[in-house]
């Protein structure tokens, strides 16, 4: 991942989104622009992409916090920006995995796409190819305590058991899905992400013309995905 900083320590940016602090620095602002990178090498432009993005992510943090999960959402501030609470963020992310990917796929001797019995909780440092750590390098390392890892386990536990839910009843399933966190006032809060970037839904009718979210290498198929999506939060 590229991070950009101003001079003032202002803005994080990563590939069409933006970080900066908002109302004296109480609150932050979580901006998305109309490009997408895949593979961080390719930009792809998309027109009113950054839009899709906020309303996407909105919705799924206020339908998390209707499940009771803690989110740092407040609300939509601009048709491209939502405000969330001033987090401190961890230095790592969890990714939730229902379906065996290429690596796990590799080292185990499975089928690829095959779907697990009890999804994994993967921890990574970073946002280069090779960044998958273990719970002892977050201890190691000072990155969270024992209880805040295990409490941010459960919660992307609920996280996954809901969204799995959501896409089920849609006829899709929810192969992947990256969850971020901070905390505010010693509280911990899910910060991100739930983008089309983030979110790897399939649907297994091969009858269906549904874009593979692995296979986002043009500006069309990420704009089509995206309008898929996007198009769930009238369903």
């Amino acid at each position: 991942m590229v991070n950009k900083t101003t001079k003032k320590g202002a803005l994080i940016e990563d590939f069409g989104r933006k970080e900066l602090p908002f109302d004296n620095q109480n609150f932050s602002l979580l901006e998305y622009s109309d490009y997408f990178c895949n593979g961080f090498q390719k930009k792809l432009k998309c027109k009113d992409l950054g839009k899709k993005f906020t309303v996407i992510n909105s919705y799924f943090f206020e339908y998390l916090n209707g499940y009771n999960i803690p989110t740092a959402f407040l609300e939509i501030e601009s048709r491209n920006s939502i405000k969330l609470l001033k987090i401190d963020k961890f230095k790592f992310h969890i990714k939730i995995l229902n379906y065996i990917d290429k690596r796990t796929a590799k080292i185990f001797g499975r089928k690829e796409g095959e779907a697990l019995n009890l999804p994994l909780y993967e921890f990574h440092y970073g946002e280069e190819k090779e960044t998958l750590i273990s719970e002892s390098h977050l201890l190691s390392f000072n990155l969270c305590t024992s209880d805040e890892s295990r409490l941010i386990v459960r919660i992307c536990s609920k996280v996954n058991a809901v969204l799995r839910s959501f896409f089920e009843r849609r006829n899709l399933m929810l192969a992947e899905v990256n969850c971020y966190f901070g905390k505010h006032e010693n509280k911990i809060y899910i910060v991100d992400d739930f983008t089309p970037k983030s979110l790897r839904v399939l649907n297994q009718d091969k009858n269906s013309k549904w874009i593979d979210p692995y296979k986002l290498d043009s500006s069309s198929h990420v704009k089509n995905y995206t309008d898929q999506i996007f198009n769930l939060m009238s369903v």
